[in-house]
């Protein structure tokens, strides 16, 4: 198989504020209230996020959604270029209304840290020279 497209399904409690939160982040919001979801654009490669009320996904995936309060469904990780835009990246994710997971590290010759949305998904961005 060779699929021509990637994107992530993930859930949410509510839209506007998924909408808000990723807004801040300055990343490309996209509403569809009425199907249900917000889709966001990250990176270069567009790689997309739709977020869905949750009783949607549930039920169109037939499958329950994890409790993010109790684990990660899935970590997504986010390139920086350098130590300074990590730290900036810590400022607006709070600015946003983000949570902290893990405060900033160093990890071999690089450095991250760990945030979660309003919902609980989880995310790291990675400094890490040469990529």
């Amino acid at each position: 198989m060779r699929p021509k497209k990637i994107w992530a399904n993930l859930a949410t409690n509510d839209l506007q504020r998924t909408f808000d939160f990723y807004s801040k982040l300055g990343f490309e919001a996209t509403s569809a209230h009425s199907h249900g979801l917000v889709s966001i654009s990250i990176g270069e490669s567009s790689f997309v996020i739709n977020f869905f009320l949750k009783d949607i996904l549930q039920s169109n995936t037939c499958t329950p959604i994890t409790d993010l309060k109790s684990g990660s469904e899935v970590i997504i990780s986010l390139s920086a270029e350098g130590r300074e835009e990590v730290n900036h990246w810590v400022d607006t994710v709070r600015k946003a209304g983000g949570e902290i997971s893990v405060e900033p590290y160093e990890i071999g010759p690089g450095y991250t840290f760990v945030f979660a949305d309003p919902d609980g998904h989880k995310f790291n961005v990675l400094y890490w020279p040469g990529m």
